[in-house]
């Protein structure tokens, strides 16, 4: 990433979060890390984070937190966020809703990003790192629009993120990722 304001993001495909998560992990030890999944399975498009984070945990990638079993969401982000240690390095994953021509693209930064955003939550800022993957277009109705998100749309984008994570984080070590083999996911 370039250098820019804070609160701008770069807008990229699955290649440029490969590269984003690989930049992270060559800056930190994975032990630092912890990759925060926020959403909740009981909507659509706001299911992505969970997702995501049962994709990692499948693939043995350690530090989740926020999976379909036990999602961060609304109810449990608060206290979740007050119990990250001080010097972990937060990896916030979350969906959003953004332009038509954005839709299916990730908005990748150093820095935190505001879950519930779109829907006019108000959580605080979350995260040294932020990939948010916008599921839908933006809309008069959000929690209508993340509702009615594909399905098929938010398990693929879930798929490029977990792919790129547990490859930037698991690839050095051959025993516990390897991104050749054949493998079922939670959904195939």
């Amino acid at each position: 990433m370039t250098d820019r304001k804070p609160e701008e993001a770069d807008r990229v495909d699955a290649a440029g979060l490969q590269a984003f998560a690989s930049r992270i992990v060559s800056d930190h030890a994975r032990e630092e890390l912890i990759f925060l999944c926020i959403g909740t399975d009981r909507s659509t498009g706001d299911s992505l984070g969970p997702w995501v984070g049962t994709l990692l945990e499948e693939r043995g990638v350690p530090g989740v937190l926020g999976t379909l079993k036990d999602p961060c969401d609304a109810n449990t982000l608060p206290q979740l966020a007050r119990t990250l240690p001080d010097d972990a390095i937060v990896i916030a994953i979350d969906a959003c809703l953004g332009r038509p021509e954005s839709v299916g693209m990730f908005l990748a930064r150093k820095g935190p990003l505001v879950p519930a955003r779109s829907v006019n939550g108000s959580f605080g800022a979350v995260g040294t790192y932020s990939i948010a993957g916008v599921v839908n277009e933006i809309s008069l109705k959000p929690y209508w629009t993340l509702q009615s998100t594909s399905l098929y749309r938010v398990m693929r984008m879930a798929e490029e993120i977990a792919d790129a994570i547990a490859s930037a984080v698991m690839g050095q070590d051959e025993q516990h990722f390897n991104p050749n083999a054949e493998r079922t996911s939670a959904y195939e």
